[in-house]
């Protein structure tokens, strides 16, 4: 089981069964809503995912995209995309041990700022991830 929350420990949230989708998103978005270069985050069925302390406060990123954040001191924790119902992406670093899942490539780095240099030698894919 994985568990995590926010910094201020407001939100606590578990999740179960196999994460997939272990990634560092570069997309524009993600850097704007987390004030950071690049976002880790990693992808849990919905129905593998609960909040078992407080509720994160949702606002609509995108037309399809949905974020939560802790309402107290901001920490982002999710996101879920319409076309992707049955998914969940977490963020990576509201774990109790990220060191435990770290990225197994990076997406969108069409939208990579120029002053990030990647030498981790992961997988890069433009845009959306690509299969295997």
């Amino acid at each position: 089981m994985l568990k995590g929350g926010c910094f201020c420990g407001r939100i606590v949230y578990e999740a179960t069964g196999a994460p997939f989708h272990e990634t560092n998103c570069h997309c524009s978005i993600c850097r704007r809503t987390t004030g950071a270069p690049f976002v880790a985050w990693f992808t849990v069925s919905q129905s593998r995912f609960r909040f078992v302390r407080g509720e994160p406060t949702r606002f609509k990123s995108t037309s399809k995209g949905t974020r939560s954040f802790c309402p107290r001191c901001g920490t982002q924790l999710t996101f879920e995309h319409e076309d992707f119902a049955d998914e969940i992406d977490v963020t990576t670093c509201s774990l109790d041990d990220p060191n435990g899942l770290p990225p197994r490539d990076h997406t969108r780095t069409s939208s990579r700022l120029s002053w990030i240099k990647l030498a981790d030698q992961l997988p890069e894919y433009q845009e959306s991830r690509e299969a295997p």
